[in-house]
């Protein structure tokens, strides 16, 4: 239940500041009322989503400052789990990270491919890639890409979006070279690129008020 809530809330399904309803969630998965609300409160936990028995629940909006922040600490993780990945990768492995670095590849390579696809397929290739790390690491990463919930993909933009593969093609060719220091330090540019990319267009850029976040309660 909280995976599936997470992977809607990542995929921009259920966006930022809109109202969730127990109700609707509860039809939508096929379950009562209560693993829902069990699953919301483990989200609000997370620091994924605001919640109480009264108002409800709703996503957490981002504010500019949370979100280069969110930023800085996925290219430390991201740069490490490429590492970590490249030390501990296998024959499998990497076809399962060439299969995905291919998949973007030919999508971007049609010019109807619907960003949102686009979106999918990159975070698919960046997931082939951490799955060689450590379950641990995966877990992190996977809890830094919920908690920004963008309601458009910097993959929207078909110059940004060539960019960023050609920052993939050098991942990968890292990767292939067994060279660990040089993916983890083209990844951590990789994700200072695609927060360049946000930070600089008005209509990606993340629209909470601009003041400190308070993650606790």
């Amino acid at each position: 239940m909280v995976e599936r809530l997470k992977a809607d809330v990542a995929s921009g399904a259920i966006k930022p500041g809109e109202l969730i309803k127990q109700t609707v969630l509860a039809k939508r998965y096929g379950v009562s009322a209560t693993p829902v609300r069990e699953a919301l409160r483990m989200l609000e936990a997370d620091g994924v989503i605001d919640y109480s028995d009264h108002r409800g629940a709703s996503v957490r909006e981002m504010t500019p400052e949370a979100a280069r922040d969110l930023y800085r600490l996925r290219a430390a993780a991201e740069s490490a789990a490429a590492e970590m990945a490249v030390e501990r990768m296998t024959p499998a492995g990497l076809v399962s990270i060439r299969a995905a670095h291919q998949a973007l590849a030919g999508a971007l390579a049609s010019r109807d491919t619907e960003p949102a696809t686009l979106s999918v397929l990159n975070r698919r290739f960046h997931f082939a890639i951490y799955a060689m790390s450590s379950p641990l690491v995966v877990q992190h990463i996977e809890l830094l890409y919920a908690r920004f919930t963008p309601g458009t993909t910097v993959w929207r933009d078909r110059a940004d979006a060539e960019a960023l593969q050609k920052d993939h093609d050098q991942i990968l060719d890292a990767i292939e070279r067994g060279d660990a220091t040089e993916a983890g330090r083209l990844t951590a540019k990789h994700v200072r690129h695609a927060s360049v990319i946000r930070e600089g267009r008005p209509d990606l850029r993340a629209a909470g008020a601009d003041e400190r976040e308070t993650f606790t309660k």
